[in-house]
């Protein structure tokens, strides 16, 4: 939660206790200049003992809380019938309202499961934007990702409080253009990940639904965020600041017909999950879950990853925690604006966006800005951060690269993980790349996976720029620093 300062001051307060620390290390940049040089300037190859922060992902790194480390205690390993299920099944209805649950290893083994039960070859599925392993699923099985946001969700500079909304003019053209029968389900992201994890509204949703269902299209919710979402919901839409989390969700999965998760973000421990009350849907998708994952009171997970996602579960609609990693955003990104950082606004539910266009406009969107951008970051403060541009589109059928609509930069933010002393230097450290980014150059693959090629693929920097980058800030700062 915030709270204001008797200056007028606004800051995120955090509504916990460090009991247990991990220590970490901020190696010189001459170090960390090698570790990027050997990582092949991809962040996701630097190893985490060269990280001084670690800002990759908010994916498996949120901090347990103490009541998810004591639940793991009674874990029952049964491979068939575990009482840990069944628990997790109680949180589940006790959330989301939702009687059926197939547990899943994480999201996208749940998004594979859907892409196979539901996706035929020649269909289309409309999205408020794609996810980069939704998109990689669903067009394996044959479909194809439709996403139909409005002008407003490509605009950095914006005050509009749901850019993670479907433009709904765009969503009847293209129901009058391909049929019903022709589009699989409608899927809504919360918050949407590579538009800088913004927000939808609960009016748009209902639009969304008053729309398809008479078609006999069904609404599918990705909630890997949705707690956050429904934080945002509450703060920006009339109607609702007098709502509990809780009560938000429950109305979000009212419109939904199924909703699947990562667990690694709102529930924060290893899992996932695919959970409805429509029983044709989830017989569906049932026989094939032993097949890829696991029986189906275990789908993959441990039973210790189990018990502590029914705990998260239910911790995640309280309005301290749903708002823990949001308000910290607020802050990191009010700064970063009040400092002249191009950052993705207005502050969303996952992470702090520079825009790397605006940061290195002189980097053309083929030479990967924002893996350049990331890659600088990670040279000048040990700042592991995560590319959010063309590095995460794979190439088109003919070989071609496909440019991002957006060239982001993504400073995630785990919840309850880092302190304001973190957030103020990482400022600190963006203001003063911003300052130099005449010295930050573009990238060019050297070894290129033919899918998902941001997770392992190997770049270098065009004219050598990484060394020049780290020599200016060793005689800036001091060769120790």
């Amino acid at each position: 939660m915030s709270i204001l300062l008797s200056n007028g001051k606004e800051i995120p307060i955090e509504m916990h206790k460090i009991r247990i620390v991990q220590r970490v290390r901020l190696a010189p940049a001459a170090e960390r200049l090698q570790a990027m040089e050997k990582a092949g300037y991809n962040t996701f190859m630097l190893r985490s003992r060269d990280i001084f922060l670690d800002m990759l992902t908010d994916s498996g790194t949120n901090a347990m809380t103490d009541l998810q480390q004591a639940a793991m205690m009674q874990a029952d390993d049964a491979y068939a019938g575990s009482e840990s299920f069944y628990r997790l099944t109680d949180a589940v209805e006790d959330v989301f309202g939702y009687k059926y649950v197939l547990p899943v290893h994480q999201g996208r083994a749940a998004e594979h499961l859907l892409a196979k039960t539901f996706i035929k070859p020649g269909q289309v599925v409309p999205m408020n934007y794609h996810f980069t392993t939704t998109r990689a699923h669903f067009e394996l099985v044959g479909g194809t990702v439709l996403e139909l946001y409005a002008d407003e969700a490509l605009n950095t500079q914006s005050s509009h409080p749901f850019k993670g909304n479907i433009d709904l003019a765009r969503l009847k053209e293209c129901i009058d253009k391909y049929g019903a029968e022709k589009i699989s389900f409608v899927r809504m992201e919360a918050t949407t990940n590579l538009l800088g994890g913004q927000p939808y509204s609960m009016e748009n949703l209902k639009a969304i639904k008053a729309m398809i269902e008479p078609l006999g299209i069904f609404l599918l919710i990705d909630g890997s965020l949705i707690s956050e979402n429904a934080y945002l919901i509450k703060q920006r839409e009339a109607g609702y600041a007098d709502k509990s989390i809780k009560e938000i969700i429950r109305e979000m999965m009212e419109i939904a017909d199924i909703l699947y998760l990562s667990a690694r973000k709102s529930c924060s421990v290893r899992g996932g999950m695919i959970a409805t009350n429509r029983k044709d849907l989830h017989d569906a998708i049932r026989p094939w879950l032993p097949v890829y994952e696991g029986f189906f009171t275990y789908g993959g997970m441990s039973s210790r990853e189990i018990e502590a996602m029914a705990v998260g579960m239910r911790e995640m609609t309280e309005l301290e925690v749903a708002g823990s990693a949001a308000d910290a955003i607020k802050y990191f990104v009010n700064r970063c604006v009040e400092e002249g950082i191009p950052v993705v606004t207005p502050p969303g539910g996952l992470a702090c966006h520079v825009d790397a266009r605006r940061m290195i406009p002189h980097v053309p969107q083929s030479q990967y800005p924002a893996g350049a951008m990331s890659a600088a970051i990670y040279i000048a403060a040990g700042i592991r951060t995560m590319e959010r541009g063309s590095v995460s589109m794979d190439r088109d059928r003919e070989g071609n690269d496909v440019p991002s609509d957006l060239e982001l930069c993504r400073l995630a933010v785990p919840r309850r993980i880092f302190t304001m002393s973190h957030y103020e230097y990482a400022v600190d450290r963006l203001k003063w790349i911003k300052a130099n980014a005449d010295l930050i150059g573009g990238l060019v693959f050297f070894e290129e996976p033919p899918v998902l090629r941001f997770f392992a693929g190997l770049m270098k920097p065009l004219g050598g720029w990484g060394q020049k980058l780290a020599a200016k800030f060793a005689q800036d700062f001091g060769p120790n620093c």
